[in-house]
């Protein structure tokens, strides 16, 4: 089984490298943009610390920086470049996750700003929390329909508020575990948000009581009973109207990011020392 986490991540690397050339390709932007130089910090690429720098040049921006965490294939941060004084803005947030019934991808403004220096290595450090604004554009593939403009843009916001309250009470809970794969990520939480979806034998003690009612929505019965008894109020309707599973089923890639975003944060706030790799 512990074979499955490596595979896994490499699986899904390849799938978001594969879909983001795609999509670069079908919009324009592979021609548009150009690799000047890349810069890493030379560990191992899935660990946490994991850091890489790439310096672009775009027709709308002179030039560009692009910094992407291993541990987050998922997810880009885009910048300005760095002035003399090596300082540089960051200006968005890039997601594309990839699942069993299509992919997700947006760009979200972020406001934040750090010091890069660029030689022969590369010294890089975020000054200030990362605050993220609201997502501008975006795509989405479910099955066989593509959903993108206005429609995408709705729909991607709404998932986002649902996202953002999901996790902030998940986090909220007594032990709450951090800095986790997405593998253990996700084989800790579903038998707490789904005990409907897992065997017996994973079911969290007490999930079913006497007197528990039942409603059917998504081809799933819920137990309405456990979902008052552990969920807030507000995300109870999301749960037994099988809209959080949806969400957890296309967008398990996009909760892990959230509920981790102090940790990649963290990451980004000390300074690395970057080798220039090409």
């Amino acid at each position: 089984m512990k074979l499955l986490f490596p595979i896994f991540i490499i699986l899904f690397s390849s799938c978001v490298s594969l879909i983001e050339k795609t999509g670069q390709v079908l919009d324009g932007s592979a021609f548009a943009e150009k690799e000047i130089a890349r810069y890493s910090t030379g560990k191992k690429r899935k660990a946490a610390a994991y850091t890489e720098v790439t310096v672009i040049h775009n027709k709308t921006v002179e030039q560009g920086i692009i910094i992407s965490l291993g541990k987050f294939p998922m997810m880009k941060l885009r910048g300005s470049a760095p002035d003399k004084n090596g300082n540089f803005f960051l200006g968005s947030l890039e997601y594309l996750g990839t699942s069993s019934h299509g992919w997700i991808e947006y760009s979200m403004e972020i406001i934040g700003d750090g010091t890069l220096f660029l030689g022969n290595n590369a010294i890089l450090e975020i000054n200030n929390e990362i605050e993220k604004v609201q997502i501008s554009s975006g795509r989405i593939k479910r099955y066989d329909t593509y959903i993108s403009d206005n429609n995408a843009l709705s729909d991607l916001r709404n998932r986002r508020e649902r996202i953002v309250s999901t996790v902030a009470w998940m986090s909220s809970l007594e032990y709450a575990p951090y800095e986790q794969t997405i593998y253990d990520f996700e084989k800790y939480w579903k038998p707490l948000l789904f005990p409907e979806m897992v065997s017996k034998k994973k079911k969290p003690s007490g999930w079913l009581q006497e007197g528990d009612q039942f409603t059917r929505a998504e081809d799933i019965r819920w137990n309405t009973g456990y979902t008052e008894r552990i969920f807030p109020e507000e995300l109870r309707p999301i749960r037994d109207s099988g809209t959080l599973l949806r969400d957890w089923e296309e967008a398990l890639n996009w909760i892990y990011m959230e509920y981790e975003w102090e940790r990649i944060t963290d990451v980004l706030s000390h300074e690395m020392i970057l080798q220039k790799i090409k």
